[in-house]
């Protein structure tokens, strides 16, 4: 009975798991086709992405922004605008200032992506007016709207920051429009003909406010880093504007204008990118270049010829020697000019090591010299002292000589090894037998520590043989001043007390007064 009921309780666990497992197939199914449907979104969303390239000829960027004469390459600047070598200022923090800067030539891409790089910064709590990016058909030099012309044709992205209608909504970000006839609404801060729109605070940032404005297959989108992290891809959504048609060809601009109150606007980047629809040939610079510029080019590079054959005749007759000669033999080759450099560092080495040889002849002397004078010391001071004493000179003198013979011997090594070294350079001057500098180098070091041990065992040598009467003293201390009275303390304290509380005073007026701006 007991193995009846435990054949039956497998047969029920069996029984479940199976049902359980075909319960879960379905589950299965269904995950492995969703992975497979969300795989192949992806693989059709890559696919759907634009090619996007860099358009330098419409961009700018620091460092070395500006050129010699003041210019930004490509772009033109006007009224208030201060290009620098990282950043062009816009409008400075004074009133009623405008400023612009366009490119030189029109954009012949149909869609495009621009990322701009800009600080707003103003002592004020509020400022004005704002900055804009433009695309228009004409280029908007000088105007009333941001300091760029009024009625244009194309579209204008304006960061408003000053509330002319008295709604509270500024600073803003607008997205306005134009085909060429509308004016510009400033009592309300174009919200009656704004496309879109978003409030974002971009005064004042940590780190410089960041916009990408696309405009792809008829939409215009709008994301915006509001500058409070580092991260250069961290932005947020702020305005997208469907079916609106923009002008073939255009200009790109920034401007800025301030009023009563004033803000420094300033433009660190400006990154112009062509997108190209997927399936679609990419243009070749040299297709992009109209006709008319291939023209002008061509004739420029045809002058600038002329001009250099004329320069070169003028040279043949001012240097006749030089005629027949080969150009190529007027210049050094790489290879040649490496060569030269190689022997004029091993030129410079001999000298040195040869410096170096004189130097040691000068302190050899000078060796012999302290050996002769410490011989006559202890000759006249053996002379003078009885037996015990002159057995006590003796082992002096046997020391002294040590010591000498061991200079001696130190010298005449120093000695032989400069003149292994002499012989390793001059072997190295030679093509094929470069390979020394390691060696010269090593010599160069076990020299230096020969010096050192010269000149150790010399300052030892003078310093015994030195007479007690003549070694250096130390220097008696100087004395130490008296004491601060109490009368005087009490007087300082009562100085400090004084300045500290006129301090207090004065800061406290001039807070009160810098309250009445605000």
């Amino acid at each position: 009975m007991a193995a009846r009921a435990q054949r039956g309780g497998l047969a029920a666990a069996l029984l479940a798991g199976a049902l359980l497992a075909f319960g879960r197939l379905p589950f299965a199914l269904g995950q492995a086709a969703a992975a497979g449907g969300s795989a192949a979104a992806a693989a059709a969303a890559a696919a759907a992405l634009p090619h996007r390239r860099f358009e330098y000829k419409y961009s700018f960027k620091g460092p070395h922004l500006v050129q010699a004469d003041g210019t930004v390459p490509f772009w033109v600047h006007t009224g208030n605008a201060i290009p620098s070598a990282d950043q062009i200022r816009i409008t400075t923090s004074l009133k009623s200032q405008r400023g612009s800067v366009w490119t030189k030539t029109k954009s012949i891409f149909e869609y495009w992506e621009v990322e701009v790089t800009f600080r707003v910064t103003g002592r004020g709590r509020i400022g004005a007016d704002g900055l804009a990016i433009w695309f228009t058909e004409e280029q908007g030099l000088e105007g009333p709207v941001f300091g760029a012309a009024d009625k244009w044709n194309g579209v204008g992205i304006f960061f408003d920051s000053f509330d002319n209608d008295g709604k509270k909504n500024n600073p803003g970000v607008i997205v306005v429009g134009n085909n060429g006839k509308l004016l510009y609404d400033h009592q309300n801060d174009g919200s009656t003909q704004a496309l879109a729109s978003c409030q974002r605070d971009f005064r004042n940032k940590p780190y410089p406010v960041r916009v990408k404005i696309t405009y792809y297959q008829k939409t215009l989108t709008v994301l915006i880093n509001n500058g409070f992290t580092p991260d250069k891809d961290d932005y947020e959504f702020c305005a997208k504007v469907e079916d609106m048609v923009l002008p073939s060809q255009g200009y790109f601009g920034i401007s800025a204008a301030t009023g009563g109150l004033a803000d420094d606007h300033d433009v660190l980047s400006f990154l112009t990118f062509q997108l190209t629809e997927p399936g679609k040939e990419v243009p070749t610079p040299e297709a992009e270049i109209p006709q008319k510029d291939k023209e002008k080019y061509q004739e420029e590079f045809e002058h600038f010829q002329q001009e250099l054959d004329k320069k070169k005749e003028e040279f043949q007759k001012e240097h006749p020697d030089v005629q027949g000669q080969p150009a190529e033999d007027l210049f050094e080759t790489v290879s040649d000019r490496e060569l030269r450099q190689i022997f004029e560092g091993q030129n410079r080495i001999h000298l040195e090591i040869k410096q170096l040889n004189r130097q040691l002849d000068m302190i050899l002397d000078e060796q012999r010299r302290y050996v002769s004078a410490v011989t006559d010391e202890i000759a006249k001071r053996g002379a003078g002292f009885p037996s015990q004493q002159g057995q006590v000179s003796q082992q002096e003198i046997e020391t002294v000589v040590k010591t000498q013979e061991e200079v001696i011997r130190q010298v005449n090594e120093i000695r032989n090894s400069m003149a292994d070294t002499l012989r390793l350079i001059s072997g190295a001057q030679h093509p094929g037998s470069a390979a020394g500098v390691y060696e010269t180098t090593q010599h160069f070091n076990d020299i230096k520590e020969h010096l050192h041990v010269v000149k150790r065992d010399i300052e030892h040598l003078v310093q015994r043989n030195m007479p007690s009467s003549e070694k250096s003293k130390c220097p008696d201390l100087p004395p130490f001043p008296s004491c601060l009275s109490t009368m005087h303390f009490f007087i300082f304290v009562v100085v400090q007390t004084v300045l500290f509380i006129g301090y207090i005073m004065y800061r406290s007026q001039q807070e009160a007064a810098a309250k009445k701006f605000f």
